[in-house]
């Protein structure tokens, strides 16, 4: 299951998820404290696009893909 499944669209491309401030203790899977499930879920979702799993790197060609690339003017 996804825990953040309901955040996903709304995450950004530049990595950033704009949530509120609201004070709703929740802890992740690792036991970690956030303010409330929408930062816990932003947290996540940026760890999941600096390892390439996420949103962010989703579109782009692995560095071996981009070197056979022909750029024309």
């Amino acid at each position: 299951q996804d825990d953040c499944s309901e955040f996903r669209s709304q995450f950004e491309a530049g990595g950033r998820l704009s949530c509120t401030r609201e004070n709703a203790p929740v802890r992740d899977a690792s036991g970690k404290q956030h303010t409330n499930k929408c930062l816990m879920c932003a947290d996540k979702l940026k760890k999941e696009a600096q390892r390439g799993g996420g949103t962010v790197q989703r579109n782009k060609l692995p560095a071996s893909e981009r070197t056979k690339q022909v750029r024309c003017s």
